[in-house]
């Protein structure tokens, strides 16, 4: 079983996005009977919120339903249950090299690191831009997807 964990800084908006984007994603893809895809947030300012509207409604074009989805925070003890960690952006990762007590086993990844345009997934919360967010982490996904479908490492 591979263990996915998607994080962002209050689990509302990109890690429950790509979450439900990949596991659709995932749904055709024999290879993934054996992987788990969740989301979590490095801050509990949102804790027990569901998907920020505009995030929903994003999803909900793409044939998406996250109903249920709540806001949790990651704890230390999360490094330990998932293979790999991945992070929207920079300041996710510091967030969770602080939380977790660094990345000794090279766990932590970006998103859009599996892809040809490196870097953060753009943060609709400061932008209201939920296009961009979602095609940032679709592109993500797709890439993730490719590798699992692949039978390769992530």
């Amino acid at each position: 079983m591979i263990k996915i964990l998607f994080v962002c800084h209050g689990n509302i908006c990109r890690s429950p996005m790509a979450e439900f984007c990949l596991r659709k994603m995932l749904l055709d893809v024999p290879a993934a009977a054996n992987v788990s895809v969740s989301s979590g947030a490095t801050s509990s300012e949102e804790l027990g919120n569901p998907v920020y509207p505009p995030a929903r409604r994003k999803l909900r074009e793409h044939g998406i339903d996250c109903a249920g989805k709540t806001a949790h925070r990651i704890t230390r003890s999360d490094y330990s249950k998932y293979d790999i960690i991945i992070g929207m952006d920079r300041a996710n990762i510091r967030n969770m090299l602080r939380i977790f007590g660094g990345d000794p086993e090279n766990k932590l990844r970006l998103l859009m690191d599996y892809t040809d345009t490196p870097g953060d997934v753009a943060d609709p919360w400061y932008t209201d831009d939920f296009d961009a967010a979602w095609n940032d982490i679709e592109k993500g996904c797709a890439a993730l997807a490719s590798l699992i479908a692949a039978g390769k490492k992530l």
